[in-house]
């Protein structure tokens, strides 16, 4: 079965954020760890090491080539907020929230961008990945990228402000 996609796409002063979400049946501190140990982001997404003390650079296991993108921590609010941006080729402003609900955790991923160009190849990498961090916390296989893309393609290039 196809996942569906789930992002939804807002109006900022800067331009738009594309928003996706999950909820993870876990304590907020424990799906945190998930996002800032290296031992476990290598699960779902790459580890990283520490550049500087706000430069980290991230291994992108599961991309091609696993090429290494170094990343500016803008914001680091143990266990509600992360805020980081690529410094690499492209300037990817990414905030990660953390909402606990009753036992679960809401994860709140933002990717801010100045345009929707590109929204149809940028939306489906991060259902999947956040798909992948659901799977490796579960012990589940982990999704293949090829069931997100291209068949999310169209649903994110078609994308309006809510």
């Amino acid at each position: 079965m196809e996942p569906s996609p789930s992002g939804t796409l807002r109006s900022t002063d800067a331009g738009f954020a594309l928003e996706l979400t999950r909820t993870i049946d876990a304590s907020r501190e424990d799906v945190w760890a998930s996002l800032t140990e290296s031992p476990r982001t290598a699960l779902w997404f790459g580890p990283w090491e520490r550049v500087s003390e706000s430069v980290v650079r991230v291994t992108m296991r599961f991309e091609e080539g696993e090429p290494a993108s170094d990343m500016t921590i803008e914001a680091c609010e143990p266990p509600s907020r992360l805020a980081l941006r690529t410094i690499d080729e492209m300037e990817w402003p990414l905030e990660v929230r953390l909402e606990e609900k009753g036992g679960s955790t809401l994860l709140v991923l933002v990717h801010s961008c100045a345009s929707t160009d590109g929204l149809g190849d940028i939306g489906p990498g991060w259902e999947y990945y956040l798909d992948m961090l659901i799977a490796s916390r579960e012990g589940a296989p982990l999704p293949n990228f090829d069931d997100y893309y291209p068949s999310q393609q169209e649903y994110y290039s078609s994308l309006r402000p809510r």
